[in-house]
């Protein structure tokens, strides 16, 4: 045991008009929706197309969505009941799920981003060896690795956590278990065990984006060159994944790698990146990507062929 006696952890609710919270609750319901049938879509469209399931750059888009729709629903379930009823608790052990599945999925989509990026790297400066060097076990190897490096990661932000005694207050002023708040709750020394939470994070961190950084150097450099269709579909696939690495890393840094701030500026950036960026990159990817909307008018004519009753 950790000597702990706190059994629950209590979020403080947003402050502000009754109007703004209901904006507020609309605006989680609307994000919400589009993160579980956005990215559902995807993975299904991905998994059914025979095409796209047999390309690299799609197999990773449907494991993004998966994380996307997994990640989106770490917090926004509870927001919405707790926006309603003006505040809520969360049991010892929940908070505890909600850090660890929190850092599991960020880390891994960090990871994923650089896996998608070196993929697009391969498939735009090196493209005669690209089914070569991307094949089916390479793409499998790197997922299996992007999963196992995030479990590692949220496995060990969390047990760092769960050894620190929590006596009381336990009340937080925010929406979800963000693990800088609950860290300051503690009743003991928690600097060490913060030191080693930065460290954690900074090895996830810094090398996905330097190696995202360089990807894109290097393609940017390549499609310079290049003012064909094959240069402008190049960047359009760029384009999109660039807005979402941008979506992903931009709240993060405003929120982890700045001077301290309102509490309410940090609660609205939390809601940004746990309910709103999950919710946007089904929308990037569909919108923009002419083979994926392509695919989701053939599974939609199969599922009216399918539900609707035939004609004699």
């Amino acid at each position: 045991m950790n000597g702990s006696t706190v059994t629950e952890f209590v979020f403080l609710d947003f402050s502000g008009s009754r109007s703004a919270l209901d904006f507020l609750f609309t605006l989680t319901l609307i994000c919400y929706t589009i993160v579980l049938l956005g990215n559902l879509v995807i993975i299904v469209t991905v998994w059914t197309d025979t095409k796209l399931f047999q390309s690299p750059m799609y197999l990773f888009l449907a494991n993004l969505s998966l994380l996307d729709l997994s990640l989106g629903s770490v917090a926004s379930p509870k927001l919405l009941t707790d926006v309603l009823n003006g505040g809520g608790t969360i049991s010892y052990a929940g908070c505890m799920t909600q850090i660890l599945t929190f850092h599991l999925f960020a880390a891994v989509e960090m990871f994923l981003l650089s896996v998608m990026a070196y993929d697009r790297y391969v498939a735009i400066c090196q493209p005669l060896r690209y089914s070569t060097i991307m094949d089916r076990q390479r793409c499998s190897s790197l997922l299996i690795l992007s999963w196992t490096g995030g479990l590692i990661h949220g496995v060990f932000q969390t047990v760092v956590m769960a050894e620190l005694p929590f006596c009381g207050p336990n009340v937080l002023d925010n929406f979800f278990c963000d693990i800088t708040q609950v860290m300051k709750l503690s009743c003991s020394d928690y600097h060490f065990s913060e030191l080693l939470l930065v460290l954690s994070g900074t090895v996830v961190l810094i090398p996905c984006f330097l190696s995202l950084l360089l990807s894109y150097v290097i393609i940017l450099a390549t499609l310079c060159g290049r003012f064909g269709k094959g240069g402008r579909k190049g960047l359009s696939t760029c384009g999109s994944h660039l807005m979402v690495v941008f979506l992903f890393y931009g709240p993060i840094f405003f929120v982890y790698m700045k001077p301290a701030s309102s509490n309410e500026v940090d609660k609205m950036a939390a809601v940004f990146y746990t309910v709103v960026t999950p919710s946007l990159n089904p929308l990037i990817y569909t919108l923009r990507n002419k083979e994926v909307k392509g695919a989701m008018g053939k599974l939609k004519n199969k599922c009216k062929h399918f539900l609707l009753p035939h004609r004699e």
